[in-house]
């Protein structure tokens, strides 16, 4: 990102990452960035309602779902946010590290020898 801290597609790329791991405090504040520079892309838009949703900010992202909504997306995307807007998004298990998957696969060994 240093070399085009500027490109709002760069900037929600890394922010859309953040979200994946399950860091959506820092998904935020990237895709609330992107959204500045790119504020007519729905798909930004659509990316910030979701992290916004999962830092409990539903008004916000509801906002910008619909906003989304008036931007034009393409229309496999148009349903998706209609079902956001109604139901918002479903509850998420916490992201999988590397650490919580290194931990899951010890405890089924341990799991194993106990039987």
């Amino acid at each position: 990102m240093a070399l085009k801290p500027d490109d709002g597609y760069i900037v929600d790329s890394l922010g859309w990452a953040h979200y994946k791991l399950g860091n959506y405090e820092e998904a935020v504040r990237f895709l609330e960035r992107a959204v500045e520079l790119r504020p007519e892309d729905p798909v930004l838009n659509d990316h910030l309602g979701d992290a916004l949703w999962r830092v409990d900010r539903k008004r916000e992202a509801r906002y910008q779902w619909q906003h989304a909504l008036t931007l034009n997306p393409e229309p496999e995307e148009v349903e998706k946010i209609k079902a956001k807007l109604k139901n918002g998004l479903p509850d998420e298990p916490a992201a999988e590290t590397p650490a919580k998957s290194r931990q899951a696969a010890r405890d089924a060994r341990s799991e194993k020898q106990a039987r």
